[in-house]
């Protein structure tokens, strides 16, 4: 009795284990023994579970699986396009402070056209009666009907000539500009052609 149940035992454990499957791989304690059903050099090959990869996150310019497209195949794997550097956007020019008039120094009497002096289109000259154009010279006397306020010329800024000392104006007569003391009527300076 005993040799038919062993008997039994050894025809029927065999198939067992092959009814079992595949054992599991090794794990850290080291290789796994072979299962009853194991012959010779061949190992059981246990299916592995397929790989995938996580999705990547967005904005982090891994690659994209598109979905299929109508035609053979199947997704299409397109490359990570590279971002596009903007431009930099051009700022609105800001606005100056307005730059202060430099002033001009005062005219020194017989110091002639400054270098920044320019001569301007001024109205027609009207000569007062019995007067006609004379070439003032620096040292002259100038007749006291021109010390008046009618032929004092206060725009010397304009033909970029300094404003005149204390004690002195500038006078205009005709086509020239002469800086006369207004106590003494002596002429200090001429700047010839000054308007045209």
């Amino acid at each position: 009795m005993k040799r038919l149940v062993l008997l039994t035992a050894l025809l029927v454990l065999p198939e067992l284990a092959l009814a079992q499957g595949p054992q599991p791989a090794p794990g850290r304690d080291g290789p796994a023994r072979p299962g009853p059903g194991h012959q010779g050099g061949q190992r059981p090959q246990s299916p592995r579970p397929p790989v995938t990869n996580p999705p990547p996150r967005p904005g982090t310019g891994g690659s994209q699986i598109q979905p299929p497209r109508p035609g053979p195949g199947g997704p299409q794997i397109q490359p990570a396009r590279p971002s596009r550097p903007q431009p930099p956007r051009p700022q609105p020019p800001r606005p100056q402070p307005p730059r202060p008039v430099k002033p001009l120094p005062p005219h020194r009497p017989g110091a002639g056209r400054p270098p920044q002096f320019r001569p301007i289109h001024g109205p027609v000259f009207r000569y007062p009666h019995g007067y006609r154009y004379r070439r003032w010279v620096i040292g002259l006397i100038l007749p006291r009907l021109f010390l008046s306020q009618s032929y004092f010329y206060d725009g010397y800024y304009d033909l970029g000539v300094g404003p005149p000392p204390v004690g002195y104006r500038w006078v205009r007569y005709g086509p020239d500009l002469l800086l006369v003391n207004v106590r003494t009527g002596r002429i200090a300076d001429i700047i010839y052609g000054a308007f045209y």
